[in-house]
């Protein structure tokens, strides 16, 4: 076998739920939702597993509950000896990353994240910014129909995923107006997105300033494994580097399919994706579909992670 990369999903794969078969079966997994009950100071469990979509789909909610899950499904693959060569997630996903990578601690990383889905809702009022999705296109040609839509006010390319996937974000009309630019240029489809702010642009730059004052009062500590920052798409190993990359993440475009690439060119052919939803496990198929791609969200999946990677 070749290098393995842990993938951390983001925001919008949450579900009432997601983890508790595995928190069930394995105590060092549910010992992750107490540590985040303590950490937030309400009950985590009950929230993520009786309560519901509207509850969970809240920022501030959304954030700390995928990320706890996200930890505690990596917990059985910890237990059994199996750690991976690289490590990255998308947006939210790289708070996991970098707790799986021991530059920060959960409880800290869990507390940090609900505080940054706070401030990024508190940004942009509610109505104001808009995302769309913009699939069969090329970089170049979104890239152009963003800035042709500028001109009726801030619209930027939020994320690139995968091949003919990127997803812009900014105010509401010009979102609205490079979608339609996009559709004419030959976009196969240009959808809004059901989000509750513009993420990924720079109307989110309050939300970094006053994240950037929560990262002062966190200890960053060296980095056992390297994070695939989305930020530049390369490989960080060095801390004091951490801070202003998770500053700037907040407002400008994740560089998914280039985080993929660096982590394939340097040697990694298995990718496991930890936490709620597959939706990377299909932009990495969509990137190189030759390399091994499994996720793990409850014990069926779970079961069959550890078969491959044995």
């Amino acid at each position: 076998m070749g290098k393995v990369a842990f993938l951390f999903p983001g925001q919008g794969a949450q579900y009432v739920g997601m983890g508790k078969e595995i928190a069930d079966e394995y105590k060092s997994a549910g010992k992750i939702f107490d540590e985040a009950t303590e950490a937030l100071g309400f009950d985590v469990r009950e929230m993520i597993f009786n309560s519901d979509d509207e509850t969970l789909k809240i920022t501030e909610n959304t954030q700390p509950t995928i990320v706890t899950t996200s930890i505690a499904c990596m917990q059985p693959l910890l237990e059994k000896g199996i750690k991976p060569d690289f490590v990255a997630g998308l947006s939210l996903g790289e708070y996991a990353a970098h707790v799986a990578a021991g530059t920060v601690s959960f409880k800290d990383a869990v507390s940090l994240v609900k505080k940054r889905g706070k401030y990024m809702q508190e940004a942009v009022p509610l109505g104001v910014g808009a995302m769309a999705a913009i699939i069969g296109l090329e970089n170049d040609d979104v890239i152009e129909c963003c800035k042709e839509a500028s001109e009726i006010g801030i619209v930027e390319p939020a994320n690139f995923n995968c091949p003919g996937q990127i997803v812009v974000a900014g105010e509401t009309a010009a979102v609205e107006k490079a979608a339609e630019l996009c559709k004419t240029k030959g976009a196969k489809r240009a959808m809004l997105l059901p989000v509750s702010a513009p993420f990924h642009c720079s109307l989110l730059k309050p939300a970094g300033e006053k994240l950037a004052a929560e990262l002062e009062k966190v200890s960053f500590k060296d980095m056992k494994i390297p994070v695939v920052s989305n930020v530049t798409g390369d490989a960080v190993t060095d801390k004091s580097m951490v801070k202003e990359l998770l500053i700037r993440q907040v407002s400008t475009s994740v560089l998914w399919e280039k985080c993929i690439s660096t982590m394939l060119d340097k040697g990694v052919n298995t990718f496991v994706e930890i936490g709620p939803g597959k939706v990377l496990s299909g932009f990495v198929k969509k990137i190189d579909k030759n390399v091994t791609v499994i996720n793990i969200e409850n014990l069926e999946t779970l079961n069959k992670a550890l078969e491959v990677l044995a």
